[in-house]
């Protein structure tokens, strides 16, 4: 009989065999494994750290349920993100909190570490005011963009770009063709860079030395 610390030796697939023959504790190896990354994934999903937790606890207790009809072999990492993704889109839908939730969270450290491929993608010809933003600021400004997405949208670019899943993991995981996932992620950075530069644009010019007025002839 396999020992604590050998689950920890299995693959993601290996453990849920074992979680298939009864041996609960492959669960927590799991959750051990995931914990982090998709309850932060979740968090920036929802920008609700409570609703995120509840969303994680849910998706384990579907993986435990969902165990039998698992398919030995298949991959489990998109396996698991697309029923985290699925009870977040219920859960936002179900919300009548959802278009207020993200605008005065905190952004966490966390949120930087991951972020950079994104912020280039989004940078274009009009860039500077973006550019002259604190770290922070523009971290959280992204957060905000991100939030002001449709949720089929904000799926596509968090799974790309804060968990660098490939267009095919993607695809399983929402359920739809990969030149479906492609044309979202580009109206889905638009909308992004949009966003950002009609919130920038004004503070740009309100920083702008004013026009010199014309000089009137006597």
């Amino acid at each position: 009989m396999l020992q604590e610390w050998d689950l920890a030796q299995l693959s993601d697939e290996e453990l849920m065999a074992q979680l298939q023959k009864g041996r609960k504790e492959a669960l927590g190896e799991l959750i051990r494994r995931y914990e982090r990354e998709l309850y932060i994934y979740l968090r920036r999903f929802t920008s609700d750290p409570i609703l995120a937790e509840d969303i994680f606890q849910n998706t384990f207790l579907q993986v435990l349920q969902r165990a039998k009809q698992y398919q030995l072999g298949r991959a489990v990492r998109p396996w698991l993100y697309a029923i985290a993704t699925n009870l977040a889109i219920d859960a936002l839908r179900r919300s009548a909190r959802r278009q207020a939730a993200s605008l005065e969270r905190t952004v966490e450290s966390e949120r930087y570490e991951t972020q950079g491929s994104l912020l280039q993608s989004l940078r274009g010809p009009s860039r500077e005011p973006f550019e002259a933003l604190e770290e922070k600021e523009r971290a959280e400004l992204v957060q905000q963009a991100l939030q002001s997405l449709p949720e089929s949208l904000r799926a596509v670019v968090l799974l790309a770009y804060f968990r660098g899943l490939k267009y095919q993991d993607i695809a399983d995981i929402l359920g739809i063709p990969i030149g479906t996932v492609k044309s979202r992620l580009h109206v889905a950075l638009k909308r992004i860079h949009d966003w950002l530069q009609a919130r920038l644009a004004p503070e740009a010019s309100e920083s702008a030395e004013p026009p010199a007025k014309p000089l009137r002839a006597e």
